[in-house]
């Protein structure tokens, strides 16, 4: 019966996850108006409660354990109260960012609820604490405007952070990754990479002149550096690029982009000779079946991982996904393929891109430089984790060791994404309020306007005749084309008197 009730709900699951995936392109389209998007919304929030409450009915009937039911009914609660805040307080943010952050979530739960019981509850506080503390992130970022002007604050901050972390974190997989304060473990680079996104912004917000470049380029080489002397590689790529991407759209200068490309590869090629760690890593990605037994083990458990589970997965609980290690935090794309399927997959990958182009559709249509590269800046950060995380997974790219944002395990990273989502609520918030703005401008104006051109058409005159008025009334003689001068000018420019 419980097989039974896997292999019905796992393609419940699928078509539930396909119709939010198509309603979160569907509702970009620009023809649709705002009471059929706020419906096809609606219907998302619809499809992703039943999928949650599919998925939790298949890990109870699984397992039998009450705690999942109750840990079900706190999600309900946490979700729910999560859209009501959201439309209370904030009417004019995102409703697609906000279903896609809420849907992340909920596949996390569910799979490290399938991996780990201990680990999805304590995800789970996580995420309720740091969702209370990100709620008021838009409210602040709407609001401040001196955020461009604390530029080298950022830097400063950013650059100390690491350095702590570079000379007293705990080392992890052979890179000084964290620190713990009070048992709580706390990986920096996490919160680093939103504040160096600020200090890139502001500082071409000031100027885009060589100078100017040259001074964000070195501190933002820094940064890169002390995260390579921790060995933390994948963020310091992660940093690489976001200041790339910045870097030419602010000064729209490709020969930085390609020469800043050409170090990047560059320094790849050193950091291999380097660091032993990363010669493992581009082993395993070029055949790990050779070295299955020790660094080919994780790589060829994901590909297997994904195999096995096709197109429709093998159903929850059904999979085998504990054999590969840091299942939980590195590979949970894997898992979620072998056992929810590979359509479902594509569907969660469908997702985050939908995330990703929203925060370029709002850095596009930013009017201040400063808020435009802030969008611009989170959004490659959030796009290239997502791409390095399943990049990695599927050995499209050496594995990196990054989390899938909001559906990993990990509470730093966790943290960092919410207040990635929160701010690009902020700034679709401000550029609502100042849209809202022009808007009622432009009624206010409507009348004048339409009273002006009523005036000129009842009692106006012409332009001609007006400008001979006003000569006239000023007591000179009007200028008229085409009649006769009353004086002539000889070849050397002097007036003669005409006596005809």
């Amino acid at each position: 019966m419980v097989h039974l009730i896997t292999e019905i709900s796992k393609y419940t699951m699928i078509i539930l996850f396909a119709l939010y995936t198509y309603q979160c392109f569907s509702s970009l389209k620009r023809s649709v108006d705002k009471e059929e998007q706020a419906e096809k919304y609606r219907s998302q929030v619809v499809y992703m409660y039943m999928f949650h409450l599919n998925a939790y009915a298949v890990l109870f009937a699984s397992t039998l354990n009450t705690e999942i039911l109750k840990f079900y009914a706190m999600q309900v609660v946490f979700f729910a109260a999560v859209q009501i805040c959201y439309g209370i307080f904030y009417k004019r943010v995102s409703k697609l960012v906000v279903n896609n952050m809420c849907m992340l979530l909920c596949i996390g739960f569910v799979m490290l609820t399938r991996l780990s019981y201990e680990h999805a509850v304590k995800q789970f506080w996580i995420a309720v604490v740091s969702m209370a503390v990100t709620m008021l992130i838009p409210y602040f970022i709407s609001k401040w405007t001196f955020l461009r002007n604390l530029t080298w604050a950022y830097a400063l901050a950013g650059i100390t952070m690491l350095g702590v972390v570079a000379v007293l974190g705990a080392v992890s997989h052979g890179a000084k990754l964290s620190f713990s304060v009070a048992g709580i473990a706390i990986q920096p680079s996490e919160f680093i990479k939103i504040i160096f996104v600020f200090f890139v912004a502001s500082m071409f917000y000031e100027s885009t002149d060589f100078m100017q470049v040259a001074k964000a380029t070195i501190v933002a080489g820094l940064h890169v550096i002390i995260l390579v002397l921790s060995k933390d590689l994948g963020a310091g790529l992660i940093f690489f690029i976001a200041y790339m991407v910045m870097l030419y759209v602010a000064t729209r200068k490709l020969y930085y982009f390609a020469g800043g490309l050409l170090c990047g590869a560059a320094a790849s090629v050193v950091a291999y000779h380097l660091f032993n760690h990363v010669r493992v890593r581009v082993v395993a990605w070029q055949d790990p079946l050779a070295v299955f037994e020790n660094e080919g083990n994780q790589v060829s458990n994901s590909l297997f991982a994904i195999g096995t589970g096709g197109w429709f997965g093998m159903g929850l609980n059904q999979g085998m996904p504990n054999k590969i290690p840091e299942v939980k935090q590195d590979f949970i794309f894997s898992a979620i393929s072998e056992e929810l399927g590979g359509i479902f997959a594509v569907c969660l990958i469908l997702v985050c891109v939908s995330c990703f182009l929203m925060f370029l559709n709002i850095a596009m249509q930013m009017k201040d430089t400063f808020y435009k590269l802030v969008a611009l800046g989170l959004g490659t950060i959030y796009g290239f984790q997502v791409f390095l995380s399943i990049g990695g997974d599927i050995k499209f790219i050496p594995s990196t060791g990054v989390t899938l944002p909001l559906v990993s395990y990990g509470g730093s990273s966790l943290l960092s994404t919410l207040i990635i989502f929160a701010v690009i609520q902020g700034l679709y918030l401000l550029r609502e309020r100042t849209e809202a703005e022009r808007e009622a401008q432009k009624k206010e104006a409507a009348p004048k306007l339409a009273a002006k051109k009523a005036g000129r058409k009842k009692g106006g005159i012409g332009k001609k005749e007006g400008t001979e008025k006003k000569q006239e009334s000023a007591g000179k003689k009007p200028k008229r084309k085409g009649g006769r001068k009353s004086h002539e000018e000889n070849i050397h420019g002097t007036k003669v008197e005409n006596f005809d």
